[in-house]
């Protein structure tokens, strides 16, 4: 058979020809992983998987790439938070435990100027009332390295492991706790975390703890009980500094559902001032939690000179 006749196959070729009819001509170098049946069938030039170009593993890379993205921590103005600013800017708190996640958040490592690393955690605003309010722009939330901590209603240990991130080895964090189930999570948190103090206890009995806990400079309070400003009160009275600070959630379904959210705020407010709280700052904490507020206070403010 002469080259003439040559119908499949030949120059003029239909499938797979030079001219080429499907993956000829048009699959050439770039089309379809080469000319399908010519120079380059599947995995041609351009090549489909693991050709020239690579498929899974190939010299492009898979997954894994992304990991070598750029992130840049700079300090927040509330000191021993930061923010890591990537592809997304996240709140973290520099880790106090590198390599262990606590709820399973994200680690971010960053190279040090002297070849060391430091490992920070993502801190979850939808988790946490306090990321929530300082991303929400509290002014001053009063916890910071060194500072002493009174948590009432520790939960599981998702923001008291932060906290403890934030006061460091010089801080203390004493976390009350009433649920025995969820007291174990947070044990196992203080297990890892040395300046986290459990307390299984309830928070309306200050005095069963008062062994335990000394002067402290902030009392935060995330108890979702209706009496939650008499419970706050009653431990800042026994357990805050002179001048020391409370930060207290509120969520006002708790106290009363039928009511404003608004209204709720504003009276849980007066009963604060009136167990000699002065309130400093008062924030509602939506898009992250609704019908939530932060109320900042100073706990018998020292009289200005």
């Amino acid at each position: 058979m002469g080259f003439a006749d040559n119908k499949r196959g030949g120059f003029k070729g239909g499938r797979g020809g030079a001219r080429g009819g499907r993956g000829g001509g048009r699959g050439g170098f770039g089309g379809r992983g080469g000319s399908r049946g010519g120079a380059g069938g599947r995995g041609g030039f351009k090549g489909g998987r693991g050709g020239a170009r690579g498929g899974r593993g190939g010299p492009k890379g898979g997954r894994g790439a992304k990991g070598a993205a750029k992130v840049v921590i700079e300090p927040h103005r509330h000191e021993g938070v930061f923010i890591a600013r990537g592809k997304e800017d996240l709140l973290v708190t520099k880790n106090l435990v590198p390599g262990e996640s606590v709820y399973g958040e994200k680690r971010i490592s960053v190279d040090n100027a002297d070849g060391t690393k430091t490992e920070y955690r993502v801190w979850n605003p939808f988790r946490s009332k306090i990321a929530a309010g300082i991303l929400g722009g509290l002014d001053n939330i009063y916890i910071k390295p060194g500072a002493k901590v009174l948590y009432l209603g520790g939960a599981s240990g998702t923001t008291v492991s932060h906290v403890a991130d934030i006061v460091g080895p010089t801080g203390n964090v004493y976390a009350v706790e009433f649920s025995l189930r969820v007291g174990r999570e947070l044990i196992n948190v203080a297990k890892k975390r040395t300046n986290v103090i459990p307390i299984i206890e309830d928070a309306r009995y200050p005095q069963k703890y008062r062994m335990l806990v000394p002067m402290v400079d902030v009392v935060f309070a995330d108890v979702a009980q209706p009496d939650q400003a008499r419970i706050i009160a009653m431990n800042a009275h026994m357990f805050c500094k002179i001048g020391g600070h409370i930060v207290i959630s509120i969520k006002a379904s708790c106290i009363d559902s039928t009511m404003e959210p608004a209204k709720v705020f504003a009276s849980e407010v007066k009963k604060l001032q009136s167990e000699k709280i002065k309130p400093r700052e008062q924030l509602t904490l939506e898009p992250y939690e609704r019908d939530h507020a932060i109320v900042v206070g100073e706990y018998r403010p020292r009289p200005k000179k």
